[in-house]
């Protein structure tokens, strides 16, 4: 396990050796392995492990380290070789936006477009070329991965076996809570919502006159998490989409445009890439309701009309949820929050907003539901919400039984690793590959 660790580590830090000044001036250089047609030089696995070691200065002991970094670099090469032989396609607006966004964040650090070549010894196009080529690296081993792993499942034998080889290495479950909420948002005049609806039928014109769909995300997109990705959503999974928009993408064809779409966020252009099993790959366009000025007045109301009705008995927290909650994904299950990406509902506090954090904190005993509070998120609008605790858990020693959500997300984890590794071994064989020593 820590080897599989240590790779992914410097996978991870190869877009950091941009960030070096070249060495082939002051080292002299020599080929420590080939693969396929390509070589890996002396110079490039002794800077990454400077910058692994400037990372984490523990390290600096590992005798390992060189080792580790060429095998992880023979790895990535291999799979990239056989991600060539696939012909394996990539998006190649989003990893254009991608490339630009990372390209500002380095350049940011400097105070000049000259101090950075200077101190990294590359020009400026240098340097967005070589990460360019790093992202469009790991998005083609990304989707090797993902098409290697897809629809791979663990019965309740192979979990349990996984529990008893590996018991021992897996760590405490620190402190969980399991909350249910119910959300509303500020109501939206009319005339704003026309206003929006507008807005998207001129970028829908612009799409159909063959405007690139990236571009126009980038330009107007009310999404500032995905509009300077080219509204770029990458593989989500079904159920983790609110339900309008993901009914809409999974009725694509692959490379298809939806009409316009509407949910509580405002008015949606979807763009599917591509489609998996139980995932899609999706970009889109929004332009969102604007609730700057909005009246939280009735949304306060019923609030607190839910809030007595549930503490006098009369209706059900679930049953409120499902009826009146914004959030469509968590109304559906009676108001109750997931782990991202799970069927979990036990999260570490720590993960939830600082806002969040303290109220939960105020509620005691599970069937404790807080008054109405008004929630200001650091990305997105400001809303208020009722919640319900649950359950707390106390930090504990995994039980396979009453965790086995959790021991069951591990033992996939683990097989998936296992059978891209046993395939990665299988290319081996397929791709030359000769290593000195090193």
């Amino acid at each position: 396990m820590k080897k599989i660790v240590r790779i992914a580590l410097f996978l991870f830090l190869a877009s950091l050796s941009l960030l070096q000044p070249s060495l082939s001036a002051e080292v002299i250089d020599g080929v420590i392995a080939v693969v396929g047609n390509e070589a890996i030089f002396k110079s490039e696995i002794d800077s990454r492990a400077l910058m692994a070691r400037l990372q984490y200065p523990e390290l600096a002991q590992d005798k390992k380290l060189h080792r580790t970094i060429l095998d992880g670099l023979i790895d990535q090469k291999i799979i990239l070789a056989k991600a060539k032989i696939d012909s394996v396609s990539i998006d190649l607006n989003t990893l254009d936006s991608m490339a630009n966004d990372r390209f500002r964040q380095i350049s940011s650090r400097f105070v000049s477009t000259s101090d950075m070549e200077s101190r990294l010894g590359k020009s400026s196009a240098a340097v967005r070329d070589g990460i360019r080529s790093e992202l469009r690296n790991q998005q083609l081993i990304d989707t090797l991965r993902r098409k290697k792993t897809t629809g791979i499942t663990v019965t309740y034998a192979e979990v349990m076996d996984f529990y008893k080889e590996n018991q021992a290495q897996i760590p405490p479950l620190p402190e969980g809570v399991s909350v249910s909420q119910i959300i509303k948002y500020p109501s939206v005049s009319a005339e704003k919502r026309a206003t929006a609806l507008s807005k998207m039928q001129s970028i829908q014109t612009e799409l159909k006159g063959g405007a690139d769909f990236a571009t126009l995300a980038e330009t107007y997109s009310d999404d500032p998490g995905s509009a300077k990705m080219g509204g770029d959503l990458g593989f989500v999974r079904k159920g983790q989409l609110i339900q309008a928009f993901e009914s809409a993408a999974y009725a694509l064809k692959e490379g298809g445009i939806s009409d316009i779409v509407e949910t509580r966020y405002g008015y949606h252009l979807i763009q599917l890439l591509s489609k998996e099993e139980n995932s899609i790959h999706v970009r889109h366009i929004l332009v969102g309701l604007d609730r700057s000025k909005g009246d939280f007045t009735e949304a306060i109301r019923q609030l607190k009309a839910v809030h007595d009705k549930v503490i006098s008995g009369k209706q059900s927290f679930a049953e409120m949820a499902k009826k009146y909650s914004d959030d469509s994904v968590s109304a559906a299950l009676g108001g109750k929050i997931l782990v991202a990406g799970s069927t979990r509902s036990t999260l570490a506090p720590s993960t939830l907003l600082p806002q969040l954090q303290k109220i939960i904190a105020g509620l005691k005993k599970p069937g404790d539901i807080s008054k109405p509070e008004k929630i200001e998120p650091s990305q997105g609008e400001p809303f208020y919400a009722l919640f319900l605790l649950n359950e707390r858990v106390a930090a504990h020693k995994l039980d396979p039984d009453k965790d086995y959500a959790y021991l069951e997300e591990l033992a996939l984890d683990h097989k998936n690793r296992q059978i891209f590794n046993e395939w990665l071994q299988q290319l081996r064989k397929e791709v030359y590959v000769h290593t000195s020593d090193i």
